[in-house]
């Protein structure tokens, strides 16, 4: 057995001490990558909204997938991210910075100009 106990201590088999050793050798390789690559930014309010934005963006379609073939419009899942945007207009009204402000209205007059085309796109191509 791999752990016996053999007068109140426990032995356990080279097996283990050896995967021990490894999972060990694996986190010091990726502490030392995290050391290279360097700190992260610290997060903002442009990230938070390109990160909505971009999922947007994507269910507007025109976008490819990892294989290069094209995603196909989702407008519900568009226009769910569209309305979190949306959200996050209205909870942070009168708490933005002049750039922020600026930077969300741009980014969704944007995204509802888009949803529109794509809207319009999608209602030609079914009648």
């Amino acid at each position: 057995m791999a752990d016996e106990q053999q007068g109140g201590k426990i032995h356990v088999d080279s097996d283990w001490k050896a995967e021990a050793q490894r999972e060990k050798e694996r986190l010091a390789e990726l502490e030392q990558e995290m050391e290279q690559r360097g700190p992260l930014p610290e997060p903002s309010f442009a990230e938070v909204l390109d990160m909505i934005a971009m999922q947007a963006a994507i269910g507007l379609g025109g976008y490819q997938g990892p294989g290069g073939q094209r995603i196909p419009p989702d407008l519900a899942a568009a226009k769910h991210y569209i309305d979190m945007v949306e959200l996050i207009e209205k909870k942070t009204a009168g708490n933005l910075t002049e750039q922020e402000k600026g930077m969300l209205d741009r980014v969704l007059y944007e995204l509802r100009m888009r949803y529109v085309q794509a809207a319009g796109a999608s209602a030609a191509r079914t009648t």
